[in-house]
């Protein structure tokens, strides 16, 4: 982004040691607002697990080591966590205002556009246990609007500002643009490198166009079926988002991985937390060790480090389908001799 550029040429700093203090502070600030959200959630000032829930996202390997990296991803974890913070605590301008920020700065974050609004709308305590649909919870539609324009307002001034600063418009094809073209095929811990490496260039825009609307087409369902707990909703399509977005980091699925703290009452309906886990320490494993081996070693070629990210994926997809799986079954409540839950 233009702004990106601008800020950390004028006002941000660029030496080494003030770099590292920049991005402790920003993982410090989600944590933080990770925290709050945990508060709002409970409805309490504080709790004895907020140590915890920081611990969690500081302490996640996806969190620090992109921070040790400098990745910019940690800014938009920031962002994320800071608007569902804001929309937790019902504050709808500054919730906007952080979400069209993190817009701006990565297309793909649209997703949790209608989550956030429905959590305006409603409040961050968990419903999991009780569903039951907006309509029953006296839930106004008509404050979308307002909400909605707002939100537009906010982007189209970022944009105007990221115009004035480039001089021109080609920004937008450089960054948004890059999103949903995928000009450059460097090798990522994502799905789509290696895919659009093999295609045909008469085919790539049928995928291209495939693959970025595959994004989009979990709102509906997921908001739909978690209308009474919007916060859930936001969660997992943070997880969606981490596991198949067009240039993804190790922050992406950190963030969805680390936000599992703020929903205890999920953790006894979890059906294979354990092999979630393993499966992960397996890929954090692969993905370097294969990295090594073809790029620097030379012995290996890029169907194994490709190999290695399908591992990650699929660990991230468990993650995601034992969330999904648990947010449903808690609603059901224990299990009790001689019945059998079964899905139909």
């Amino acid at each position: 982004s233009p702004l990106y550029l601008s800020l950390f040429t004028t006002i941000l700093p660029v030496t080494g040691t003030a770099s590292s203090v920049l991005w402790t502070l920003s993982d410090a600030l989600g944590a933080w607002a990770l925290v709050k959200i945990w508060n709002s959630r409970q409805c309490v000032p504080s709790s004895k697990r907020d140590t915890l829930v920081a611990a969690m996202y500081l302490l996640n390997p996806y969190i620090f080591l992109p921070s040790l990296a400098q990745s910019t991803s940690s800014f938009e974890n920031t962002l994320m966590l800071l608007s569902l913070m804001f929309a937790s605590q019902g504050r709808a301008s500054a919730t906007l205002l952080s979400l069209a920020f993190l817009v701006h700065l990565s297309l793909s974050s649209i997703l949790i556009l209608t989550p956030l609004l429905l959590l305006l709308l409603l409040d961050p305590v968990s419903r999991l246990a009780s569903p039951k649909s907006l309509f029953s919870l006296g839930v106004d539609f008509r404050r979308l609007i307002p909400f909605l324009g707002e939100f537009v307002i906010y982007l189209g001034t970022f944009t105007l500002l990221s115009t004035f600063t480039s001089g021109g418009w080609s920004w937008i094809t450089q960054t948004w643009g890059a999103s949903l073209s995928l000009p450059d095929l460097t090798p990522t811990t994502g799905m789509w490198w290696y895919f659009f490496t093999e295609m045909f260039d008469h085919f790539r825009p049928f995928f291209l166009m495939v693959f970025s609307v595959h994004l989009l087409i979990y709102i509906a369902p997921i908001c739909i079926k978690f209308q009474y707990d919007p916060l859930y909703a936001a969660f997992l399509l943070i997880g969606i988002l981490g596991t198949f977005k067009a240039y993804p980091t190790l922050s992406d699925p950190g963030l969805f991985l680390s936000m599992i703290a703020i929903f205890p009452e999920t953790y006894p309906y979890l059906r294979h937390p354990i092999v979630t886990a393993l499966l992960h320490l397996h890929a954090s494993l692969l993905m370097p060790l294969f990295n090594h081996l073809w790029l620097t070693q030379g012995t290996g070629n890029a169907n194994f480090y490709y190999a290695s990210t399908l591992v990650f994926a699929c660990s991230n997809g468990a993650a995601l389908l034992d969330c999904i799986w648990a947010g449903l079954r808690i609603a059901i409540g224990e299990e009790r001799e001689g019945y059998a839950v079964a899905q139909e």
